[in-house]
């Protein structure tokens, strides 16, 4: 009985040290696809302070985590398309250098760069490549200019923009009959230009701003009625407070501070995002969990928006069965691309900004409240699409539409 059991021990250890040579021997014949990533070294967005914050809907670290994670799970399909995936981390010091990073990744064969950097970057870094054998995915930055004015064929984005998320917002109070709303807006120019995203969406969807007002941050006595939440709220009747307030400061402390007994949406109370680390289905409990274990923290819709632009091309090269940069390229911008994001909806880039269409769950703490679009939101085509700019309002042209 002991020699029969040492002997199937034997027979296991052998076939799996066989295997792992088998393996060793695969990987050595693999031909490298490294993937770009390009961050700034002192990005605001990732300063300690702001980090500890823990802000709803903000990086709770870099997303270079997500793309990790993408990479891990990625080397199994990778060694069946005979590469191995890689990733090649550049952060930077400014704008010129961020061009730079990315001409050397380009020197060096990387043709997919994940460029995480603000709004502004992104749109100097991609104006730098236009028209150029280089697709750019934009992870970290919602401004709707790099989805419009500012846009280029080969900058695609995973994050979701604010047109996107504002939309998400606005079928979920006109569901809930939530149509009277007070907008409060901080004084930076990303608040106003957030404030008018969602006065785009209000419009659109029928709601009613009923009054704008902006706040200010501080306890200075003489401003009591712009810091002052109560005051701030006070002297009119409205279903919902949505607050602009891209510093997160104000936006946290809101909820349960107004005037009358109200919710707050937007950059605090109901916030729409990309991921939501409580997020429980079509699989995504196992994505978290991965993300967790690799980075120590919850994952973010920054996080995911790196993940799945890894996926994307990692489902390119297996559907293609190439590693060639113009087939991926075709694949990745056609309607054959099916892409599953773990967000229960088949996603794909839209092609007249690049945009990746997903839905948008909507947050609040530590669970996801609902997920756009909703039911009874139609579209002619895909309802993925009553979120965002359509081809009708879109100001992207790009030169191939």
């Amino acid at each position: 009985m002991r020699r029969a059991c040492r002997r199937a021990a034997g027979l296991v250890m052998g076939w799996l040290l066989a295997t792992a040579a088998t393996l060793a021997a695969a990987q050595s014949e693999l031909q490298p696809f490294t993937f770009g990533y390009v961050g700034l070294a002192d990005d605001p967005r990732y300063s300690e302070a702001r980090l500890e914050n823990r802000f709803q809907g903000e990086p709770w670290g870099r997303p270079i985590a997500g793309a990790k994670v993408a990479i891990k799970e990625s080397r199994f399909p990778g060694m069946a398309a005979g590469v191995e995936f890689g990733l090649n981390e550049q952060l930077v010091a400014d704008s010129q250098a961020a061009i730079e990073a990315v001409r050397q990744l380009q020197g060096n064969g990387h043709r997919f760069v994940l460029l995480d950097l603000p709004g502004p970057t992104t749109a100097e870094v991609a104006d730098a490549f236009a028209g150029e054998e280089m697709v750019l995915f934009n992870v970290s930055a919602s401004d709707d200019r790099l989805r419009g004015q500012a846009c280029q064929a080969n900058l695609m984005h995973t994050l979701p923009s604010h047109a996107m998320q504002n939309d998400a917002l606005a079928q979920f109070l006109l569901s809930r009959q939530w149509s009277e709303v007070l907008v409060l807006v901080g004084q930076e120019e990303a608040d106003r230009k957030l404030a008018d995203s969602f006065a785009r969406s209000a419009k659109r969807f029928g709601l009613d701003i009923v009054d704008e007002r902006e706040f200010l941050l501080g306890n200075n006595p003489r401003q009591r009625e712009q810091n002052n939440p109560r005051l701030l709220t006070s002297g009119i009747d409205y279903d919902v407070v949505y607050v602009a307030d891209t510093q997160g400061e104000f936006a946290r402390e809101l909820s349960y501070q107004t005037q009358l007994p109200r919710p707050v949406v937007g950059s605090g109370g109901l916030v729409p995002q990309a991921w939501h680390w409580a997020w429980q289905r079509h699989g995504a409990r196992q994505l978290n969990n991965r993300l967790e274990e690799l980075a120590g923290r919850h994952m973010t819709g920054h996080d995911w928006a790196a993940w799945i632009a890894i996926k994307a091309v990692v489902e390119a090269v297996q559907r293609q069965k190439t590693s060639q940069f113009a087939p991926l390229r075709d694949y990745l911008v056609s309607d054959d691309i099916v892409l599953d994001g773990f967000k229960g909806y088949r996603m794909g880039f839209r092609d007249w900004n690049g945009q990746l269409r997903q839905p948008i769950l909507l947050g609040s703490g530590n669970w996801v409240v609902a997920r756009a679009p909703f039911e009874g939101f139609l579209h002619q085509t895909n309802a993925l699409d009553t979120l965002g700019f359509d081809p009708r309002e879109s100001k992207c042209k790009l030169a191939d539409n």
